[in-house]
């Protein structure tokens, strides 16, 4: 009986954990939004900067795997270097020490009114803000109320000789403390949960301060396993980072466990309290609000002791991130400017941050434009040189395109499917339009190809004029695809003026010229077949136009 109460607590308080950690986090994100992305955008080359950086997300986001998972996106889409990355986790490992800090206060009583409060603003708040305010404080609740699950499923078995000699056979060999650390953080995927269970285990008693601290030390080794399976499959630079941030951590508790005995009186010397006192009496037990055989200060300690390891470390290393690198880049060979992908923005990492995602598939929806103006570039000079080798290249842009067009709205659904805001669906939805309507112009791209094909193998030549009328027509349209190009990377909407201006010149441009091959058939300057590829080739160009205005629509709003 006493297993299963075990067991079932355990899980049960380990899931209420985790939960409470993913909803606090995703309001917390939420509640941030676009601030976290100008904080990553502020990353310069400076290591400290970087490193406070790392510090900063990680403390918003409250997870050091979320930000090294960020991290490793951002350099394998060539938007970080590798000397920026390892500052950047050296900060995260940082910043993702306040979660122990905050687990350590002794506020397991304000649990469920947290819950019931979290709950009440969510359900019931108008305004988004207060609404991504009470998903924070209902995760907070719930966090505090798993420990609270845990710590009850362990009272029971204080007694239980086999489990307590489990535990002192632990705590009696650092090294199998260390790997069963490392082994239960690589199982859960999770520092923070690990944290959880060796603070309601130590709290309870049955862990001793040394034996804590050495599954503390193994827990920064198994958190680094989440930044290597993140890395799979990724670019050579990448890759670095996530073994940087293996050598950064497995260097450190090597260190610091040569060096145990001073590094433990360093945290008693730091921190109030004896770490191994356990309460013996009914008074005791009353004065501390805790039970007894409980230790009401080694939360406190083990919090402390994760915030100074990191600290320390990060001290270590921050001097010798060159060298880092250098020994990452001796033991991972190749040339980190390489993409795997042929999508250069935009990586499924980042759906747990759905605002950094959003800023992903922005980037690579401008990149998709510039292919598409490239597109018709090429085509216009297709139909002026009439070089029919020029096809194989044109064709593999709008097999770009096509494949563009799929990834990002694949990754926009996606988005849309997690918690985001109002703003950002809106955003997702005229993204959605501006990619279908660039692929549509490398369509008409290639319906231009079929055209000049038929003209070439029709041996058809135009007059003058009408050459002439072309050559002034596709110019337009490339101004105004140019334009739209422009304001959607610099991300201008007082667009309007000038989008029209340009939509109502192309329509009027293939109307006019339209009637001039109608006149000049009249006339007999002009033959049918000629004529007809004339007529395409206008009417193309046209439908470039209608659709770059349509991409004009969602970039002001109206889409």
């Amino acid at each position: 009986m006493i297993s299963q109460q075990l067991i079932f607590g355990l899980l049960g308080g380990l899931g209420l954990f985790l939960y409470g950690m993913k909803i606090m986090s995703d309001g917390l994100q939420k509640i941030a939004g676009d601030r976290m992305r100008k904080v990553l955008a502020a990353l310069t080359n400076n290591r400290l900067m970087a490193t406070m950086v790392g510090i900063v997300v990680t403390a918003i986001i409250q997870s050091s795997s979320a930000t090294t998972v960020m991290v490793i996106g951002f350099v394998n889409a060539g938007l970080m270097t590798l000397m920026q990355a390892i500052g950047v986790v050296l900060g995260a490992n940082i910043g993702t020490t306040i979660t122990a800090q905050l687990i350590a206060f002794k506020i397991t009583k304000f649990a469920l009114p947290a819950i019931g409060l979290g709950v009440g603003l969510k359900l019931f708040s108008r305004k988004k803000s207060w609404i991504y305010f009470g998903e924070a404080v209902l995760g907070f609740g719930l966090i505090f109320y798993g420990l609270s699950v845990m710590k009850t499923a362990f009272d029971p078995i204080k007694d239980s000789g086999e489990l307590n000699s489990v535990f002192f056979l632990i705590g009696d060999h650092l090294f199998l403390a260390v790997a069963v650390g490392a082994l239960i953080t690589m199982i859960v995927q999770s520092s923070s949960a690990t944290i959880g269970i060796t603070l309601a285990l130590a709290t309870s008693g049955l862990l001793t301060f040394e034996c804590s601290v050495a599954v503390i030390l193994g827990e920064n080794i198994g958190t680094t396993i989440t930044a290597n399976i993140a890395a799979i499959g990724a670019n050579v630079a990448a890759r670095r980072t996530a073994l940087c941030h293996m050598l950064f951590n497995v260097i450190g508790v090597a260190y610091i466990l040569a060096l145990f005995p001073h590094f433990l009186s360093l945290i008693e010397s730091i921190t109030p309290g004896m770490a191994d006192f356990a309460i013996s009496n009914q008074q005791q037990a009353s004065m501390y609000g805790l039970d007894i055989g409980d230790k009401p200060y080694i939360a406190r300690h083990i919090a402390n002791t994760h915030t100074m390891f990191n600290i320390v470390n990060t001290l270590v290393f921050l001097p010798f991130i060159g060298i880092l690198a250098t020994v990452a880049s001796k033991m991972i060979p190749g040339d980190p400017g390489e993409l795997d992908v042929p999508l250069k923005y935009i990586d499924s990492r980042m759906l747990e941050t759905p605002p950094l995602a959003l800023s992903q598939a922005r980037a690579e929806t401008v990149r998709m434009a510039e292919i598409a103006q490239n597109c018709l570039s090429r085509t216009v000079d297709f139909l002026q040189r009439n070089d029919l080798r020029m096809l194989k290249e044109l064709r593999k842009i709008e097999d770009m395109l096509d494949m563009l067009q799929k990834e990002i709205l694949n990754f926009l659904v996606a988005i849309s499917q997690r918690p985001i805001t109002q703003g950002a669906s809106k955003e997702v939805s005229s993204l959605m339009h501006m990619v279908n309507d660039l692929e549509k112009v490398g369509d008409y791209c290639e319906n231009l190809w079929e055209e000049n094909e038929r003209k070439i193998d029709k041996k058809v030549s135009f007059s003058d004029v009408a050459n002439a009328e072309i050559d002034t027509l596709a110019a337009k349209t490339q101004e105004f695809l140019d334009y739209i190009t422009t304001a959607l990377e610099n991300r201008e909407t007082d667009i309007e003026t000038q989008t029209y201006a340009l939509e109502n010149s192309i329509d009027d441009m293939e109307a006019q010229y339209r009637q001039h091959h109608i006149s000049r058939l009249n006339t007999g300057e002009c033959s049918v077949v000629p004529g007809l590829i004339f007529i395409d080739i206008l009417h193309n160009f046209e439908k470039i136009g209608d659709h770059t205005h349509s991409i004009a629509r969602a970039i002001m709003g109206k889409k």
